[in-house]
């Protein structure tokens, strides 16, 4: 996955996050969203990222965890079966693997000053009622709502048909996501172990 591509799902994750059932006018799960939105003030999670490819029948698995605090500190850790990290910490944003690390000012590079703009205000809510990213539809299945998303943006339509996202009733937040590409391609990123509004050390966030 190329780093452009990598960021992308990074933004359509914490974009959908909030953004999809706002736009169905249904004004009582548009506030249960925004409820849960405005008390996250720190979230931890385990994620397990699956793609599948239509030409290739073994799944591709990735793990890793998540770490973000309110409203301007975001970590995405992929542990397995590679280590990557990107850190978003206010106007600095750092890429590292084992072999290289790079920090870029957000000020000084409009492609990442969109990307951090994005998923930090998609987070804290600011993003409710933004109709020109997506369209969507939703439905309710047992104890979740499960939202469709048709991209709007030229960036993501480039790359993805459209994202399913699973959200719990009960604690109106997302479980799963499903990004699919224009060639059908598949990927799958399931939360788990989801910790809310305990503390994280700074260090988790430090972009140096």
């Amino acid at each position: 996955m190329n780093m452009k591509k990598g960021l992308l799902i990074l933004i359509t994750f914490h974009f959908s996050l909030l953004v999809s059932l706002a736009q169905q006018g249904d004004a009582q799960i548009r506030q249960k969203i925004s409820q849960a939105a405005a008390a996250m003030k720190t979230m931890q999670c385990d994620f397990v990222q699956t793609k599948h490819l239509k030409m290739l029948s073994e799944e591709m698995v990735s793990k890793g965890r998540m770490c973000y605090q309110q409203s301007q500190c975001l970590r995405w850790e992929y542990t397995s079966p590679y280590d990557y990290t990107l850190i978003i910490n206010h106007d600095k944003v750092l890429l590292k693997n084992r072999q290289r690390q790079d920090v870029i000012d957000v000020n000084q590079n409009r492609f990442f000053k969109e990307i951090a703009s994005i998923m930090m205000n998609s987070v804290v809510g600011n993003c409710l009622n933004d109709d020109k990213s997506f369209k969507s539809t939703v439905t309710a299945r047992g104890g979740e709502w499960v939202a469709t998303l048709t991209p709007q943006r030229r960036d993501m339509k480039q790359m993805f048909r459209e994202i399913i996202l699973h959200f719990s009733q009960r604690e109106a937040m997302v479980t799963q996501v499903e990004l699919i590409e224009k060639n059908g391609d598949r990927t799958t990123i399931e939360l788990k172990n989801v910790k809310m509004n305990e503390t994280i050390s700074p260090d988790m966030f430090t972009v140096r």
